[in-house]
């Protein structure tokens, strides 16, 4: 009975497995003329299904980082951000400069009389035309702190668009060398599968031989079976990688594409002495809380430029005429022609002399400001420092393990190979080949996890230096 259930069970799972990829399209196929190439999980050598006409993008590193930084939106939003504080510091630079306008007017006023003048003093005439140009220039020392602290503000923003792209490429390269982890990891999950097959295949032949208990015969199924799900579930992550890149990377949505940079190709680590140079010269925390401070003094000297005076300038040309015209006539007998064209200037000083406190109070503001910014540089400071030792030390970790994980890997699978021998022979156990196996899917899924976590590190060191090594 228990063997008649296990090839019924066995059975069933091998129907299963026949029909899961028809089952898992019918769920997820679109009905786009242009099918998502979802229903069957791809490793980079393979070819579309349903666009085999179609050549792969071939898809390096640095053209993945330049179309992320297209089209990713929150590195576009911290850019424009950036941009628009270039304007702002435009704009206050050019309040700082002379304007230049020109009005024409007309004025219109009740008369009290014939040659008796106009009943509103503040009129020069019955009818008054005004068409003039005006030159105008306000001396002020608030506006010239005020510029200052916008040309400083862009400075920031101009950092936080640098620390955006810096952690965009991170992201970048996680999810480029998760790829083609999953590729790696893929590969060796078939020769897994594989391997649970034929090793099935030969407790099989050996228990019709006499040379095999049954109870192997079961336990080589049931790892085959276990094999199989691992490998169904390793194309699952492949796809997911590849999904995680293709929104990351592209517009539109576009998994026709493979990744060509090498993972396990030897980039090596900077220097602690260089990197420690570039992460202090060129980092952007660093720059940003600079800047901020800068700003805040500025706004200190804003808030004190209330104690000071405003002076404005102003000179006008053109006419301010009973007539409008450039040229006018006495009345007979005189009948004399003269020019309506002159020109005026005019200066004023603001004193502001009380205001119950304000200018005191936005100076306080300001100072408050200001003492923060300066604690919040002081932090930058201590937390670059710490940075700085982390992340060499993870990527020197990473880097030292990294070999051994590779070694770790091939002995496995000389391990592997040998067992399986050794259990042909009769020299090792069910149990010693199992073991083999399940160490040799563990060595590789670990050799591939530390290589894309020693590439991560190396992109974690440009976020403080804002140099990415690359091979």
């Amino acid at each position: 009975m228990k063997r008649r259930f296990l090839r019924q069970a066995t059975t069933l799972g091998a129907v299963t497995l026949a029909f899961a990829p028809l089952l898992v399209g019918q769920q997820v196929t679109a009905p786009e003329p242009r099918p998502l190439a979802m229903a069957t999980p791809m490793h980079a050598g393979a070819q579309p299904a349903d666009n085999s006409s179609n050549e792969r993008k071939a898809l390096t590193l640095q053209q993945a980082l330049a179309l992320a930084k297209q089209n990713s939106v929150q590195f576009q939003a911290a850019l424009t951000d950036s941009r628009v504080a270039q304007q702002d510091s435009r704009q206050a630079l050019a309040s700082l400069l002379p304007t230049a306008v020109f009005n024409t007017s007309a004025i219109y006023t009740q008369s009290n009389g014939p040659a008796l003048g106009v009943k509103f003093i503040a009129n020069n005439a019955v009818h008054e035309y005004i068409s003039q140009g005006n030159v105008h220039e306000a001396l002020d020392a608030a506006t010239v702190a005020a510029y200052r602290r916008a040309a400083a503000l862009a400075a920031v923003s101009k950092a936080r668009a640098d620390i955006a792209a810096r952690g965009l490429v991170v992201t970048v390269v996680q999810n480029y060398f998760a790829v083609s982890a999953a590729e790696q990891k893929l590969e060796a999950a078939k020769r897994t599968a594989e391997e649970g097959q034929k090793f099935l295949q030969l407790t099989q032949d050996l228990e019709k031989g006499g040379e095999a208990a049954h109870s192997d015969v079961i336990k080589a199924e049931l790892q085959s079976q276990d094999r199989k799900r691992q490998l169904q579930e390793t194309q699952l992550a492949l796809l997911n990688a590849r999904l995680n890149l293709a929104i990351l990377v592209f517009p539109d949505f576009n998994d026709n594409f493979t990744v060509v940079d090498d993972l396990h190709a030897p980039v090596a680590l900077p220097t602690r002495d260089e990197f420690e140079v570039q992460a202090a010269r060129d980092n952007p925390e660093i720059r940003a809380a600079l800047s901020t401070v800068k700003a805040a003094d500025q706004e200190v000297y804003a808030a004190r430029a209330g104690y000071l005076p405003t002076v404005t300038l102003d000179y006008f040309y053109g006419i301010d005429s009973t007539h409008y015209a450039v040229n006018s006539t006495l009345p007979p007998p005189d009948n004399t022609r003269y020019s309506n064209l002159g020109s005026a200037a005019t200066a004023a000083l603001t004193w502001e002399l009380w205001n119950w406190g304000t200018t005191q109070s936005r100076i306080t503001q300001a100072e408050l400001r200001r003492t923060q910014t300066k604690r919040e540089l002081s932090l930058a400071q201590r937390t670059l420092l710490s940075e700085m030792r982390s992340l060499y030390a993870e990527a020197e970790t990473s880097l030292e393990e990294l070999s051994g994980l590779q070694r770790s890997a091939e002995l496995a699978s000389d391990s592997l190979r040998l067992t399986t021998l050794r259990y042909k022979n009769g020299e090792a156990t069910v149990l010693e080949v199992v073991d083999s196996q399940t160490s040799f899917a563990l060595a590789n899924s670990g050799y591939q996890d530390g290589a894309v976590r020693y590439r991560v590190a190396l992109a974690n060191l440009q976020t403080l230096t804002g140099v990415l090594t690359t091979p």
